[in-house]
Protein backbone atom coordinates (compact mmCIF):
# COMPACT_ATOMS: atom_id res chain seq x y z
CA UNK A 1 0.00 0.00 0.00
CA UNK A 2 1.09 3.55 -0.67
CA UNK A 3 2.46 5.51 2.28
CA UNK A 4 0.16 8.36 3.26
CA UNK A 5 1.96 11.67 3.82
CA UNK A 6 0.80 14.88 5.49
CA UNK A 7 2.76 17.96 4.41
CA UNK A 8 2.68 20.88 6.83
CA UNK A 9 3.66 23.90 4.75
CA UNK A 10 3.09 22.45 1.30
CA UNK A 11 3.31 25.77 -0.58
CA UNK A 12 6.82 26.61 0.67
CA UNK A 13 10.15 25.58 -0.84
CA UNK A 14 10.44 22.26 1.02
CA UNK A 15 6.75 21.44 0.57
CA UNK A 16 6.76 21.98 -3.18
CA UNK A 17 9.92 19.89 -3.62
CA UNK A 18 8.40 17.15 -1.47
CA UNK A 19 5.46 17.07 -3.86
CA UNK A 20 7.92 16.61 -6.74
CA UNK A 21 9.35 13.57 -4.93
CA UNK A 22 5.88 12.16 -4.32
CA UNK A 23 4.96 12.72 -7.96
CA UNK A 24 8.11 10.91 -9.12
CA UNK A 25 7.29 7.95 -6.86
CA UNK A 26 3.51 7.96 -7.10
CA UNK A 27 3.55 4.17 -6.87
CA UNK A 28 4.92 4.44 -3.32
CA UNK A 29 3.56 7.66 -1.83
CA UNK A 30 0.26 9.50 -1.68
CA UNK A 31 -0.65 12.88 -0.25
CA UNK A 32 -3.17 12.64 2.60
CA UNK A 33 -3.15 16.26 3.68
CA UNK A 34 -1.74 19.61 2.52
CA UNK A 35 -1.52 22.74 4.66
CA UNK A 36 -0.54 26.37 4.19
CA UNK A 37 -0.73 29.59 6.15
CA UNK A 38 -1.83 32.24 3.63
CA UNK A 39 -1.17 30.99 0.09
CA UNK A 40 -4.73 30.05 -0.79
CA UNK A 41 -4.37 29.96 -4.56
CA UNK A 42 -1.25 27.75 -4.45
CA UNK A 43 -2.84 25.41 -1.91
CA UNK A 44 -5.98 25.03 -4.03
CA UNK A 45 -3.88 24.27 -7.12
CA UNK A 46 -1.91 21.62 -5.23
CA UNK A 47 -5.14 20.10 -3.91
CA UNK A 48 -6.59 19.83 -7.41
CA UNK A 49 -3.46 18.10 -8.65
CA UNK A 50 -2.78 15.69 -5.78
CA UNK A 51 -6.35 15.06 -4.55
CA UNK A 52 -5.61 14.83 -0.81
CA UNK A 53 -8.24 13.77 1.69
CA UNK A 54 -7.93 17.13 3.41
CA UNK A 55 -6.45 20.63 3.18
CA UNK A 56 -5.93 23.08 6.03
CA UNK A 57 -5.42 26.83 5.77
CA UNK A 58 -3.97 28.02 9.08
CA UNK A 59 -5.19 31.61 8.64
CA UNK A 60 -8.92 31.25 9.25
CA UNK A 61 -9.72 34.44 7.33
CA UNK A 62 -8.95 32.54 4.11
CA UNK A 63 -11.31 29.63 4.83
CA UNK A 64 -14.29 30.77 2.72
CA UNK A 65 -12.04 31.63 -0.22
CA UNK A 66 -10.39 28.20 -0.12
CA UNK A 67 -13.73 26.47 0.34
CA UNK A 68 -15.07 28.28 -2.71
CA UNK A 69 -12.02 27.40 -4.83
CA UNK A 70 -12.48 23.71 -4.05
CA UNK A 71 -16.28 23.66 -4.17
CA UNK A 72 -16.20 21.32 -7.17
CA UNK A 73 -13.92 18.86 -5.31
CA UNK A 74 -16.34 17.28 -2.81
CA UNK A 75 -13.91 14.53 -1.80
CA UNK A 76 -11.44 17.08 -0.35
CA UNK A 77 -12.29 18.19 3.18
CA UNK A 78 -11.40 21.83 3.85
CA UNK A 79 -10.44 23.02 7.32
CA UNK A 80 -8.98 26.17 8.84
CA UNK A 81 -7.17 27.33 11.96
CA UNK A 82 -4.37 26.24 14.25
CA UNK A 83 -6.51 23.64 15.99
CA UNK A 84 -7.28 22.04 12.64
CA UNK A 85 -3.52 21.66 12.06
CA UNK A 86 -3.14 19.94 15.41
CA UNK A 87 -6.09 17.65 14.67
CA UNK A 88 -5.32 16.64 11.09
CA UNK A 89 -1.83 15.22 11.84
CA UNK A 90 -3.40 12.64 14.17
CA UNK A 91 -5.59 11.14 11.40
CA UNK A 92 -5.36 7.35 11.37
CA UNK A 93 -4.34 6.81 7.72
CA UNK A 94 -1.26 9.09 7.95
CA UNK A 95 2.07 7.22 7.98
CA UNK A 96 4.40 10.21 8.10
CA UNK A 97 4.25 13.95 8.62
CA UNK A 98 6.63 16.31 6.82
CA UNK A 99 6.94 19.37 9.06
CA UNK A 100 7.90 22.04 6.55
CA UNK A 101 6.17 24.99 8.21
CA UNK A 102 8.38 27.92 9.11
CA UNK A 103 8.99 29.06 12.68
CA UNK A 104 7.47 28.49 16.11
CA UNK A 105 4.09 27.65 14.55
CA UNK A 106 5.43 24.18 13.71
CA UNK A 107 5.87 23.17 17.35
CA UNK A 108 2.30 22.31 18.36
CA UNK A 109 1.31 20.17 15.32
CA UNK A 110 4.66 18.34 15.55
CA UNK A 111 3.95 17.47 19.18
CA UNK A 112 0.48 16.19 18.26
CA UNK A 113 1.89 14.08 15.41
CA UNK A 114 4.49 12.56 17.76
CA UNK A 115 1.79 11.74 20.33
CA UNK A 116 -0.12 10.02 17.51
CA UNK A 117 3.00 7.85 16.85
CA UNK A 118 3.60 9.26 13.36
CA UNK A 119 6.98 9.18 11.64
CA UNK A 120 8.27 12.76 11.61
CA UNK A 121 10.23 14.04 8.62
CA UNK A 122 11.60 17.15 10.28
CA UNK A 123 12.24 20.25 8.18
CA UNK A 124 11.01 22.72 10.82
CA UNK A 125 14.24 23.22 12.78
CA UNK A 126 12.59 25.67 15.17
CA UNK A 127 10.75 22.75 16.79
CA UNK A 128 14.03 21.37 18.18
CA UNK A 129 15.56 24.81 18.72
CA UNK A 130 12.68 25.87 20.97
CA UNK A 131 11.85 22.61 22.72
CA UNK A 132 14.49 20.01 21.87
CA UNK A 133 14.46 18.26 25.22
CA UNK A 134 10.66 18.01 25.29
CA UNK A 135 10.45 16.79 21.68
CA UNK A 136 13.11 14.10 22.14
CA UNK A 137 11.41 12.87 25.32
CA UNK A 138 8.01 12.67 23.63
CA UNK A 139 9.45 10.92 20.57
CA UNK A 140 11.07 8.26 22.76
CA UNK A 141 7.90 7.74 24.82
CA UNK A 142 5.68 7.45 21.74
CA UNK A 143 8.13 5.44 19.58
CA UNK A 144 7.87 8.14 16.91
CA UNK A 145 10.98 8.23 14.70
CA UNK A 146 12.33 11.65 13.75
CA UNK A 147 14.21 11.73 10.44
CA UNK A 148 15.98 14.98 9.54
CA UNK A 149 15.22 16.74 6.27
CA UNK A 150 17.67 19.65 6.57
CA UNK A 151 20.47 18.81 4.14
CA UNK A 152 23.13 19.10 6.88
CA UNK A 153 21.35 16.90 9.40
CA UNK A 154 20.40 14.40 6.74
CA UNK A 155 24.11 14.25 5.81
CA UNK A 156 25.04 13.59 9.45
CA UNK A 157 22.34 10.94 9.69
CA UNK A 158 23.52 9.27 6.49
CA UNK A 159 27.10 9.32 7.82
CA UNK A 160 26.20 7.46 11.03
CA UNK A 161 23.92 4.84 9.47
CA UNK A 162 25.55 1.48 10.11
CA UNK A 163 27.84 2.82 12.83
CA UNK A 164 25.82 1.30 15.67
CA UNK A 165 27.01 2.55 19.07
CA UNK A 166 30.28 3.96 17.74
CA UNK A 167 30.86 7.25 19.50
CA UNK A 168 30.70 10.51 17.56
CA UNK A 169 33.80 12.50 18.44
CA UNK A 170 32.84 15.59 16.47
CA UNK A 171 30.18 16.80 14.06
CA UNK A 172 31.44 18.94 11.17
CA UNK A 173 28.46 21.10 10.22
CA UNK A 174 28.96 22.86 6.92
CA UNK A 175 27.61 26.29 5.99
CA UNK A 176 27.65 28.07 2.65
CA UNK A 177 28.50 31.34 4.39
CA UNK A 178 25.60 33.04 2.62
CA UNK A 179 25.86 36.03 0.27
CA UNK A 180 27.95 38.16 2.69
CA UNK A 181 30.74 35.73 3.54
CA UNK A 182 33.49 38.07 2.34
CA UNK A 183 31.87 41.35 3.42
CA UNK A 184 33.45 43.63 6.01
CA UNK A 185 31.45 44.87 9.01
CA UNK A 186 31.24 48.26 7.30
CA UNK A 187 29.74 46.65 4.21
CA UNK A 188 27.27 44.64 6.30
CA UNK A 189 25.95 47.90 7.76
CA UNK A 190 24.52 48.90 4.38
CA UNK A 191 23.22 45.62 2.92
CA UNK A 192 19.53 45.40 2.03
CA UNK A 193 16.98 42.62 1.93
CA UNK A 194 17.40 42.43 -1.86
CA UNK A 195 21.10 41.66 -1.39
CA UNK A 196 20.35 39.13 1.34
CA UNK A 197 17.68 37.28 -0.62
CA UNK A 198 20.15 36.29 -3.36
CA UNK A 199 21.65 33.15 -1.84
CA UNK A 200 24.69 31.86 -3.76
CA UNK A 201 23.82 28.16 -3.80
CA UNK A 202 20.35 27.35 -2.36
CA UNK A 203 16.85 28.34 -3.46
CA UNK A 204 14.90 28.76 -0.22
CA UNK A 205 12.04 30.75 1.26
CA UNK A 206 12.61 34.36 2.38
CA UNK A 207 12.81 33.65 6.13
CA UNK A 208 15.44 30.93 5.93
CA UNK A 209 17.39 32.84 3.28
CA UNK A 210 17.74 35.83 5.63
CA UNK A 211 18.67 33.46 8.48
CA UNK A 212 21.35 32.00 6.22
CA UNK A 213 22.70 35.48 5.49
CA UNK A 214 23.01 36.26 9.23
CA UNK A 215 24.20 32.67 9.95
CA UNK A 216 21.46 32.34 12.57
CA UNK A 217 20.23 29.43 10.47
CA UNK A 218 23.54 27.66 11.14
CA UNK A 219 23.26 28.45 14.82
CA UNK A 220 19.83 26.85 14.88
CA UNK A 221 21.27 23.83 13.08
CA UNK A 222 23.91 23.47 15.83
CA UNK A 223 21.09 23.33 18.39
CA UNK A 224 19.11 20.91 16.23
CA UNK A 225 22.15 18.64 15.82
CA UNK A 226 22.68 18.55 19.59
CA UNK A 227 19.20 17.12 20.13
CA UNK A 228 19.04 14.85 17.07
CA UNK A 229 22.41 13.19 17.64
CA UNK A 230 23.08 13.65 21.36
CA UNK A 231 26.29 15.63 20.82
CA UNK A 232 27.09 18.67 22.96
CA UNK A 233 27.56 22.00 21.21
CA UNK A 234 31.29 22.18 21.96
CA UNK A 235 31.73 19.08 19.76
CA UNK A 236 29.82 20.59 16.84
CA UNK A 237 32.14 22.59 14.59
CA UNK A 238 30.80 24.91 11.90
CA UNK A 239 32.80 25.00 8.66
CA UNK A 240 32.09 27.60 6.01
CA UNK A 241 32.05 25.68 2.72
CA UNK A 242 30.95 27.98 -0.13
CA UNK A 243 30.48 25.23 -2.71
CA UNK A 244 27.78 23.44 -0.64
CA UNK A 245 28.97 20.05 -1.92
CA UNK A 246 29.96 18.48 1.42
CA UNK A 247 26.64 18.69 3.24
CA UNK A 248 28.17 17.77 6.61
CA UNK A 249 30.46 15.15 8.13
CA UNK A 250 31.05 13.09 11.27
CA UNK A 251 34.39 12.38 12.95
CA UNK A 252 34.65 9.18 14.99
CA UNK A 253 36.85 8.08 17.89
CA UNK A 254 39.53 6.65 15.57
CA UNK A 255 39.84 9.92 13.66
CA UNK A 256 37.91 8.67 10.62
CA UNK A 257 35.65 11.23 9.01
CA UNK A 258 32.56 10.24 7.02
CA UNK A 259 30.72 12.80 4.92
CA UNK A 260 27.80 12.95 2.53
CA UNK A 261 28.44 14.84 -0.70
CA UNK A 262 26.14 15.85 -3.52
CA UNK A 263 24.95 18.72 -5.65
CA UNK A 264 22.69 21.19 -3.80
CA UNK A 265 19.26 19.58 -4.21
CA UNK A 266 16.79 19.43 -1.31
CA UNK A 267 14.82 16.66 -2.97
CA UNK A 268 17.55 14.20 -1.95
CA UNK A 269 17.22 14.61 1.86
CA UNK A 270 13.43 14.85 1.53
CA UNK A 271 13.28 11.59 -0.40
CA UNK A 272 15.76 9.87 1.93
CA UNK A 273 13.59 10.76 4.93
CA UNK A 274 10.56 9.30 3.14
CA UNK A 275 12.25 6.10 1.95
CA UNK A 276 14.80 5.29 4.70
CA UNK A 277 16.44 2.79 4.89
CA UNK A 278 15.99 2.35 1.12
CA UNK A 279 17.53 4.63 -1.50
CA UNK A 280 15.28 5.34 -4.46
CA UNK A 281 16.21 6.69 -7.87
CA UNK A 282 16.10 10.49 -8.08
CA UNK A 283 16.17 12.35 -11.37
CA UNK A 284 18.61 15.23 -11.41
CA UNK A 285 22.20 16.38 -11.74
CA UNK A 286 24.98 14.09 -10.49
CA UNK A 287 28.06 15.29 -8.64
CA UNK A 288 31.19 15.65 -10.77
CA UNK A 289 34.13 16.22 -8.42
CA UNK A 290 36.37 17.20 -11.33
CA UNK A 291 34.32 20.40 -11.62
CA UNK A 292 34.56 21.52 -7.98
CA UNK A 293 37.28 22.86 -5.73
CA UNK A 294 36.25 22.18 -2.15
CA UNK A 295 37.12 24.97 0.28
CA UNK A 296 36.58 25.28 4.04
CA UNK A 297 36.90 28.33 6.30
CA UNK A 298 36.27 29.19 9.93
CA UNK A 299 33.20 31.39 10.47
CA UNK A 300 33.83 34.93 11.71
CA UNK A 301 31.80 35.12 14.93
CA UNK A 302 32.46 38.84 15.31
CA UNK A 303 30.94 39.67 11.94
CA UNK A 304 28.18 37.07 12.22
CA UNK A 305 27.06 37.58 15.81
CA UNK A 306 23.89 35.54 15.35
CA UNK A 307 25.92 32.32 15.19
CA UNK A 308 27.71 33.25 18.41
CA UNK A 309 24.39 34.06 20.10
CA UNK A 310 22.99 30.65 19.15
CA UNK A 311 25.99 28.95 20.78
CA UNK A 312 25.45 31.10 23.89
CA UNK A 313 21.79 30.08 23.96
CA UNK A 314 22.41 26.34 23.77
CA UNK A 315 25.15 26.55 26.40
CA UNK A 316 22.77 28.44 28.70
CA UNK A 317 20.00 25.94 28.01
CA UNK A 318 16.51 26.16 29.47
CA UNK A 319 14.24 28.52 27.58
CA UNK A 320 17.10 30.63 26.19
CA UNK A 321 16.98 29.04 22.69
CA UNK A 322 13.23 29.75 22.69
CA UNK A 323 13.98 33.41 23.45
CA UNK A 324 16.52 33.59 20.62
CA UNK A 325 14.14 31.95 18.16
CA UNK A 326 11.26 34.30 18.97
CA UNK A 327 13.44 37.42 18.79
CA UNK A 328 14.94 36.20 15.53
CA UNK A 329 11.52 35.70 13.94
CA UNK A 330 10.67 39.32 14.82
CA UNK A 331 13.89 40.88 13.51
CA UNK A 332 13.92 38.65 10.43
CA UNK A 333 10.47 39.96 9.51
CA UNK A 334 11.56 43.48 10.46
CA UNK A 335 14.54 43.31 8.11
CA UNK A 336 12.35 42.02 5.28
CA UNK A 337 9.98 44.95 5.89
CA UNK A 338 12.84 47.52 6.08
CA UNK A 339 12.18 48.23 9.76
CA UNK A 340 15.65 47.29 11.00
CA UNK A 341 19.12 46.98 9.51
CA UNK A 342 21.18 43.84 8.99
CA UNK A 343 23.41 44.64 11.99
CA UNK A 344 20.42 45.63 14.13
CA UNK A 345 19.22 42.02 14.07
CA UNK A 346 21.87 40.47 16.36
CA UNK A 347 21.81 43.57 18.61
CA UNK A 348 18.07 43.25 19.21
CA UNK A 349 18.30 39.49 19.72
CA UNK A 350 21.08 39.91 22.30
CA UNK A 351 19.16 42.55 24.24
CA UNK A 352 16.06 40.35 24.20
CA UNK A 353 18.14 37.49 25.64
CA UNK A 354 19.21 39.82 28.45
CA UNK A 355 15.67 41.04 29.14
CA UNK A 356 13.29 38.07 29.01
CA UNK A 357 12.90 35.92 32.13
CA UNK A 358 15.15 32.85 32.10
CA UNK A 359 13.79 29.43 33.12
CA UNK A 360 16.26 26.58 33.48
CA UNK A 361 13.56 23.86 33.45
CA UNK A 362 10.82 24.97 31.07
CA UNK A 363 7.55 23.16 30.44
CA UNK A 364 5.47 23.42 27.28
CA UNK A 365 3.47 26.25 28.86
CA UNK A 366 6.76 28.01 29.66
CA UNK A 367 7.77 27.84 26.00
CA UNK A 368 4.45 29.40 24.97
CA UNK A 369 4.79 32.22 27.52
CA UNK A 370 8.48 32.75 26.70
CA UNK A 371 7.77 32.97 22.99
CA UNK A 372 5.09 35.61 23.55
CA UNK A 373 7.25 37.66 25.94
CA UNK A 374 10.34 37.54 23.70
CA UNK A 375 8.33 38.66 20.68
CA UNK A 376 6.90 41.59 22.63
CA UNK A 377 10.34 42.65 23.88
CA UNK A 378 11.96 42.34 20.45
CA UNK A 379 9.18 44.40 18.85
CA UNK A 380 9.65 47.13 21.46
CA UNK A 381 13.41 47.14 20.93
CA UNK A 382 12.96 47.33 17.17
CA UNK A 383 10.65 50.30 17.59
Amino acid sequence: MKKQIAILGSTGSIGTQALEVIEEHSDLYEVYCLTANNRVKELAEQARKFKPAAVVIANESHYEELKSMLADCPDINVYAGKQALDDIVTAGPIDMVLTAMVGFAGLSPTIQAIKAHKKICLANKETLVVAGELICKLAAENHAPILPVDSEHSAIFQSIVGEGDNKIEKILLTASGGPFRTFSTEQLATVTKDHALHHPTWDMGAKITIDSATMMNKGFEVIEAKWLFGVEADRIQVLVHPQSIVHSAVQFADGAVKAQLGVPDMRLPIQYAFSFPERLHLNGERLDLFKHNLEFFEPDLNKFRCLALAYEAINKGGNMPCIVNAANEIVNRGFLEDRCSFLDMPRIIERTMQTVAFDANPSYDTYIATDAEARRVAKELMG
